[in-house]
Protein backbone atom coordinates (compact mmCIF):
# COMPACT_ATOMS: atom_id res chain seq x y z
CA UNK A 1 0.00 0.00 0.00
CA UNK A 2 1.28 3.46 -0.85
CA UNK A 3 1.05 5.88 2.08
CA UNK A 4 0.51 9.40 0.86
CA UNK A 5 0.26 11.23 4.17
CA UNK A 6 -3.00 12.85 3.13
CA UNK A 7 -4.80 15.22 5.50
CA UNK A 8 -8.18 14.16 6.85
CA UNK A 9 -11.38 16.17 6.80
CA UNK A 10 -10.31 18.13 9.88
CA UNK A 11 -7.05 19.25 11.48
CA UNK A 12 -5.16 19.59 8.21
CA UNK A 13 -3.00 22.42 9.56
CA UNK A 14 -1.96 20.27 12.52
CA UNK A 15 -1.08 17.42 10.19
CA UNK A 16 0.96 19.78 8.02
CA UNK A 17 2.84 20.94 11.12
CA UNK A 18 3.47 17.30 12.05
CA UNK A 19 4.69 16.60 8.54
CA UNK A 20 7.08 19.56 8.77
CA UNK A 21 8.47 18.26 12.07
CA UNK A 22 8.92 14.77 10.64
CA UNK A 23 10.70 16.22 7.62
CA UNK A 24 12.97 18.31 9.86
CA UNK A 25 13.83 15.23 11.89
CA UNK A 26 14.53 13.28 8.75
CA UNK A 27 16.84 16.09 7.57
CA UNK A 28 18.96 15.76 10.70
CA UNK A 29 18.91 11.96 10.69
CA UNK A 30 20.08 11.70 7.10
CA UNK A 31 22.73 14.43 7.26
CA UNK A 32 25.67 12.15 8.09
CA UNK A 33 24.80 9.45 5.54
CA UNK A 34 24.03 12.06 2.88
CA UNK A 35 27.43 13.70 3.39
CA UNK A 36 29.14 10.33 3.00
CA UNK A 37 27.20 9.63 -0.21
CA UNK A 38 27.95 13.12 -1.55
CA UNK A 39 31.67 12.68 -0.89
CA UNK A 40 31.66 9.32 -2.66
CA UNK A 41 29.76 10.78 -5.61
CA UNK A 42 32.14 13.72 -5.89
CA UNK A 43 35.16 11.40 -5.89
CA UNK A 44 33.58 9.26 -8.62
CA UNK A 45 32.55 12.34 -10.62
CA UNK A 46 36.12 13.69 -10.55
CA UNK A 47 37.47 10.32 -11.69
CA UNK A 48 34.84 10.03 -14.44
CA UNK A 49 35.52 13.57 -15.67
CA UNK A 50 39.17 12.56 -16.00
CA UNK A 51 38.09 9.76 -18.36
CA UNK A 52 37.81 6.86 -15.90
CA UNK A 53 35.02 4.72 -17.39
CA UNK A 54 35.04 2.37 -14.39
CA UNK A 55 34.23 5.29 -12.09
CA UNK A 56 31.39 6.34 -14.39
CA UNK A 57 29.94 2.82 -14.36
CA UNK A 58 30.05 2.73 -10.55
CA UNK A 59 28.37 6.14 -10.46
CA UNK A 60 25.60 4.90 -12.74
CA UNK A 61 25.11 1.71 -10.73
CA UNK A 62 24.73 3.76 -7.54
CA UNK A 63 21.84 5.75 -9.00
CA UNK A 64 20.26 3.80 -11.87
CA UNK A 65 17.50 2.15 -9.79
CA UNK A 66 16.33 5.46 -8.41
CA UNK A 67 16.53 7.12 -11.83
CA UNK A 68 14.24 4.44 -13.23
CA UNK A 69 11.91 4.54 -10.21
CA UNK A 70 11.47 8.31 -10.38
CA UNK A 71 10.81 8.10 -14.13
CA UNK A 72 8.29 5.29 -13.67
CA UNK A 73 6.43 7.15 -10.94
CA UNK A 74 6.41 10.35 -12.98
CA UNK A 75 5.39 8.75 -16.27
CA UNK A 76 3.42 5.65 -15.24
CA UNK A 77 4.75 3.78 -18.26
CA UNK A 78 7.50 1.18 -17.98
CA UNK A 79 8.73 1.57 -21.57
CA UNK A 80 8.94 5.37 -21.29
CA UNK A 81 10.69 5.07 -17.91
CA UNK A 82 13.30 2.72 -19.35
CA UNK A 83 13.90 5.10 -22.27
CA UNK A 84 14.29 8.07 -19.93
CA UNK A 85 16.66 6.13 -17.66
CA UNK A 86 18.85 5.12 -20.60
CA UNK A 87 18.84 8.65 -22.01
CA UNK A 88 19.77 10.14 -18.64
CA UNK A 89 22.67 7.72 -18.17
CA UNK A 90 24.05 8.71 -21.57
CA UNK A 91 23.43 12.39 -20.88
CA UNK A 92 25.28 12.17 -17.56
CA UNK A 93 28.42 10.97 -19.32
CA UNK A 94 28.32 13.79 -21.86
CA UNK A 95 27.26 16.47 -19.35
CA UNK A 96 29.69 15.72 -16.51
CA UNK A 97 32.11 18.30 -17.85
CA UNK A 98 29.47 20.93 -17.14
CA UNK A 99 28.83 19.80 -13.57
CA UNK A 100 30.26 22.66 -11.53
CA UNK A 101 29.64 21.14 -8.11
CA UNK A 102 27.48 24.05 -6.91
CA UNK A 103 24.91 21.46 -5.77
CA UNK A 104 25.26 17.81 -4.83
CA UNK A 105 25.59 15.36 -7.69
CA UNK A 106 22.26 13.76 -6.75
CA UNK A 107 20.48 17.12 -6.93
CA UNK A 108 21.98 17.75 -10.36
CA UNK A 109 21.14 14.22 -11.52
CA UNK A 110 17.54 14.17 -10.26
CA UNK A 111 16.96 17.59 -11.82
CA UNK A 112 17.94 16.05 -15.18
CA UNK A 113 15.58 13.10 -14.59
CA UNK A 114 12.62 15.27 -13.56
CA UNK A 115 13.12 17.70 -16.43
CA UNK A 116 13.31 14.86 -18.96
CA UNK A 117 10.11 13.40 -17.50
CA UNK A 118 8.32 16.75 -17.61
CA UNK A 119 9.32 17.19 -21.25
CA UNK A 120 8.04 13.69 -22.00
CA UNK A 121 4.73 14.41 -20.24
CA UNK A 122 4.21 17.54 -22.32
CA UNK A 123 4.82 15.59 -25.54
CA UNK A 124 2.53 12.66 -25.02
CA UNK A 125 -0.97 11.66 -24.01
CA UNK A 126 -1.82 10.32 -20.59
CA UNK A 127 -1.57 6.56 -20.24
CA UNK A 128 -2.78 4.35 -17.44
CA UNK A 129 0.09 4.02 -14.93
CA UNK A 130 1.58 0.65 -14.05
CA UNK A 131 2.67 -0.50 -10.62
CA UNK A 132 6.34 -1.19 -10.02
CA UNK A 133 6.99 -4.89 -10.51
CA UNK A 134 3.34 -5.34 -11.54
CA UNK A 135 2.89 -8.51 -9.42
CA UNK A 136 -0.04 -10.81 -10.11
CA UNK A 137 -2.49 -11.19 -7.20
CA UNK A 138 -2.88 -14.66 -5.70
CA UNK A 139 -6.19 -16.21 -6.70
CA UNK A 140 -8.74 -15.91 -3.90
CA UNK A 141 -6.58 -13.56 -1.81
CA UNK A 142 -9.19 -10.83 -1.46
CA UNK A 143 -7.05 -8.61 0.77
CA UNK A 144 -4.21 -8.64 -1.75
CA UNK A 145 -6.58 -7.80 -4.57
CA UNK A 146 -8.04 -4.87 -2.62
CA UNK A 147 -4.57 -3.65 -1.63
CA UNK A 148 -3.46 -3.80 -5.25
CA UNK A 149 -6.55 -1.93 -6.40
CA UNK A 150 -5.94 0.72 -3.75
CA UNK A 151 -2.31 1.11 -4.81
CA UNK A 152 -3.37 1.30 -8.46
CA UNK A 153 -5.91 4.00 -7.63
CA UNK A 154 -3.22 5.96 -5.80
CA UNK A 155 -0.83 5.77 -8.76
CA UNK A 156 -3.59 6.80 -11.17
CA UNK A 157 -4.43 9.75 -8.93
CA UNK A 158 -0.77 10.79 -8.86
CA UNK A 159 -0.55 10.46 -12.65
CA UNK A 160 -3.57 12.77 -12.98
CA UNK A 161 -1.91 15.57 -11.00
CA UNK A 162 -0.49 18.58 -12.82
CA UNK A 163 3.16 17.83 -13.64
CA UNK A 164 4.59 20.37 -11.18
CA UNK A 165 2.58 18.86 -8.31
CA UNK A 166 3.36 15.33 -9.45
CA UNK A 167 7.09 16.03 -9.32
CA UNK A 168 7.08 17.20 -5.69
CA UNK A 169 4.81 14.33 -4.57
CA UNK A 170 7.05 11.75 -6.23
CA UNK A 171 10.27 13.26 -4.90
CA UNK A 172 9.10 13.98 -1.35
CA UNK A 173 6.34 11.53 -0.55
CA UNK A 174 7.49 8.51 -2.54
CA UNK A 175 11.26 8.98 -2.85
CA UNK A 176 11.76 10.49 0.60
CA UNK A 177 13.63 13.64 -0.37
CA UNK A 178 13.46 16.48 2.15
CA UNK A 179 11.79 19.82 1.38
CA UNK A 180 15.21 21.36 0.86
CA UNK A 181 16.28 18.59 -1.52
CA UNK A 182 13.05 18.81 -3.53
CA UNK A 183 13.39 22.59 -3.73
CA UNK A 184 16.92 22.22 -5.11
CA UNK A 185 15.89 19.59 -7.67
CA UNK A 186 12.89 21.49 -9.09
CA UNK A 187 14.53 24.90 -8.56
CA UNK A 188 11.85 26.52 -6.38
CA UNK A 189 11.73 27.71 -2.78
CA UNK A 190 10.93 25.40 0.14
CA UNK A 191 7.74 27.39 0.74
CA UNK A 192 6.73 26.74 -2.87
CA UNK A 193 7.43 23.02 -2.36
CA UNK A 194 5.15 23.01 0.69
CA UNK A 195 2.45 24.84 -1.26
CA UNK A 196 2.56 22.40 -4.17
CA UNK A 197 2.56 19.44 -1.79
CA UNK A 198 -0.47 20.82 0.04
CA UNK A 199 -2.41 21.31 -3.20
CA UNK A 200 -1.37 17.88 -4.46
CA UNK A 201 -2.45 16.20 -1.22
CA UNK A 202 -5.84 17.91 -1.33
CA UNK A 203 -6.32 16.71 -4.91
CA UNK A 204 -5.28 13.18 -3.98
CA UNK A 205 -7.58 13.21 -0.97
CA UNK A 206 -10.52 14.11 -3.20
CA UNK A 207 -9.57 11.47 -5.77
CA UNK A 208 -9.05 8.72 -3.19
CA UNK A 209 -11.92 9.56 -0.83
CA UNK A 210 -13.74 6.36 -1.76
CA UNK A 211 -10.75 4.33 -0.48
CA UNK A 212 -10.59 6.04 2.93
Amino acid sequence: MIHLGLPGAGGSSVQRDDADQVSAGRDAERAGAAQFDDDADRWLVNKARAGDMDAYEVLVRRHRDRIYRIALRMLGNRHDAEDIAQDVMIQVWTALAGFAGASSFTTWLYRIVVNRCLNQIRRRRWTRPVLEGDPQPVAGAEDMVIARQRAGAAMEAIAALPPDQRAVIVLHQLEGLTYREVAAVVNISEDAVRGRLHRARLSLLASLRSWS
